[in-house]
């Protein structure tokens, strides 16, 4: 009787992980790094790794979602829905995976999403990360304090700077920050709105985390393994009711902001036609369908199921991209048949950032790029513009099961 092939995945993982118990990678042993990233073979294998790598605290604070984690998990279920339609005996002996972007050329339709508290992963990780965007030569979005790489000859090509609106607050703090990335290599800026307020982590309350550790490179532990805290350090807790000194960023902001500049200005964290509709209004470049990974605001849906609305509100007046819970070439094909410009990753590149530094980054995205050209070929399209609505279709039945994101 022939062997399942999920048999055969399974017994594969079970030897990797086998292989990774019986190492020194685990917990409160000695963790040296593998010399060689291509023996794992797809991004949930750089997963594996990195939660053998990391600290738990530090591997719950990347994996972790907002509250109930619905949205995490619906993410990734979401893309059971869409359903591909290969078409053959067409010609892929030739397979181009370039696009572009806002009159820029991107090698591959995947960029890296910003992602905060990198050091919790692996030390200098903002700058290990622009250098793995550079190696692989992917459009990337900085999440700052890296500009004297990003000045150098070595820097992405193409680069955003992320921004919550922080220096919104008056006219001259927003001068300041357009007129430093004007002088620039900056390519515009990415401004994530969905983000006004922090979401009740749950998983990183229950372990205590001090947000500020991520600032030091490790979590801090005594010999006997005990997380180690000072009197000034601050858990996240629950029960704290909102609210913000200064008001929040509303759609004049964006206004003013485009009225200062002519750099690009990427809103991201759309997750409805009308805000789209506001965004080309205001006269945004392009905006980012995402849930913030699905940390902040539970219960959204996923991003996938909000894509289409978006892309129609649009109307081919920007470019609509999209985040959250992307893991194989099948998923980012499926986003570009759906109206998708491009396709964004942050927790796959982190634990590649997590098991390998720069080169992990790098090998990540390869992964995902040769995965979208070989899942294009067996679908029978040859280059992204023949990509179309046609390639896949939605199915409708309820999430069932589990399905780890």
């Amino acid at each position: 009787m022939p062997v399942a092939h999920g048999l055969h995945r399974r017994e594969a993982l079970r030897q990797l992980s086998a292989f990774l118990l019986a190492s020194p990678l685990a917990v409160g042993a000695d963790k040296p790094e593998l010399t060689d990233s291509t023996q794992l073979a797809n991004v949930f294998d750089f997963r594996d790794l990195a939660r053998r790598l990391l600290d738990p605290v530090a591997f719950d604070y990347m994996a972790e979602g907002g509250k109930d984690e619905i949205s995490l998990a619906e993410n990734r279920l979401a893309f059971r829905r869409v359903i591909l339609r290969p078409r053959f005996l067409t010609d892929v002996h030739e397979i181009s995976v370039s696009t572009e972007l806002l009159g820029r050329e991107m090698d591959s339709p995947i960029f890296v999403c910003p992602a905060g508290g990198k050091n919790c992963f692996r030390r200098d990780g903002e700058e290990e990360t622009a250098r793995g965007a550079a190696l692989a030569n992917a459009m990337y979005i900085s999440n700052g304090g890296v500009e004297e790489f990003l000045a150098s000859g070595d820097a992405p090509g193409h680069w955003w700077q992320y921004t919550t609106g922080g220096q919104f607050l008056t006219e001259n703090t927003m001068l300041d920050f357009v007129e430093r990335l004007e002088d620039s290599n900056c390519t515009g800026i990415c401004f994530t709105v969905d983000n006004m307020l922090v979401s009740h982590r749950e998983r990183s309350i229950h372990n205590g985390l001090v947000r500020t550790w991520c600032n030091l490179g490790a979590i801090p532990r005594d010999e006997d393994g005990n997380l180690v805290r000072s009197p000034s350090d601050r858990t996240w807790i629950t029960g704290e009711y909102p609210g913000r000194v200064s008001p929040t960023p509303t759609w004049d902001t964006v206004k003013q902001l485009r009225d200062m500049t002519d750099l690009k200005i990427m809103l991201k964290g759309l997750m409805i036609g009308e805000d789209v509709e506001k965004a080309v209004a205001v006269g945004a470049d392009a905006v980012v369908v995402s849930n913030h990974g699905a940390r902040q605001l539970d219960h959204t849906g996923s991003t996938i199921e909000a894509l289409p609305e978006c892309v129609e509100a649009a109307s081919g007046r920007m470019p609509v991209l999209v985040d959250g819970g992307f893991r194989r070439g099948t998923d980012v094909l499926k986003a570009l048949a759906m109206g998708a410009t491009a396709v964004g990753v942050a927790r796959p590149y982190l634990w590649g950032l997590t098991c390998f530094g720069s080169e992990g980054v790098a090998r990540v995205l390869h992964l995902l790029k040769t995965e979208l050209a070989l899942d294009m070929g067996m679908s029978g399209v040859a280059n992204i513009a023949d990509i179309d609505a046609s390639l896949v279709r939605r199915r409708n039945w309820s999430y069932e099961g589990g399905l780890q994101p």
